[in-house]
């Protein structure tokens, strides 16, 4: 850490600010790959929707990486970018699925939008008590997040109302269980 951070904010609680958020970052780093890998190996029917409907939440996830790795710059902390810091901060699996269709890649998407929007939301409810300015910046987010989650299981929704990959619990049997 500087030897400063932002006034009003103790050093310690600073630090703690400042490792939340870089666990976000990772976050945000490996999701806006995790995204492209989708965009580039997604095929089949309604390929081009799904193709074209990814890129504009690889740049959104993107922006929210800089934005985070800005607040934690401010607050005195070094922002980490590089690829050893998404796997010392990852506490979930590799993206699983390889070239596929639509429905398989939005059913395992789908999982990953889970975990990451769990996470965001521990993240905000732990600022709560920490820094309003940082957990505003999550919730605004989240949000989008949650948004892109709904697109995703548009495609993934039957007229009953149930979802393609429902019940499964890793990112392969959602593929499949969609397929």
């Amino acid at each position: 850490m500087s030897e400063f951070t932002i006034p009003g904010l103790s050093d310690k609680d600073s630090r703690e600010i400042a490792d939340l958020l870089q666990r976000q970052l990772s976050t945000y780093n490996d999701l806006h790959l995790t995204l492209k890998h989708v965009h580039w190996n997604v095929v089949g029917p309604n390929f081009i929707g799904v193709h074209e409907m990814i890129d504009p939440q690889v740049e959104l996830v993107r922006g929210f990486a800089d934005d985070v790795a800005e607040r934690i710059a401010a607050l005195g902390a070094s922002p980490q970018g590089t690829p050893g810091a998404i796997l010392k901060d990852r506490v979930w699996d590799d993206y699983s699925v390889g070239r596929d269709t639509v429905q398989a890649h939005l059913a395992a998407l789908d999982l990953v939008y889970n975990g990451v929007i769990s996470d965001i939301r521990k993240a905000i409810e732990r600022l709560d008590d920490l820094d309003l300015v940082s957990q505003d910046l999550l919730i605004d987010q989240a949000g989008q997040l949650e948004k892109f989650q709904w697109f995703v299981r548009a495609h993934l929704e039957s007229a009953g109302g149930t979802l393609a990959n429902e019940g499964e619990q890793t990112e392969k049997g959602a593929a499949a269980a969609a397929r």
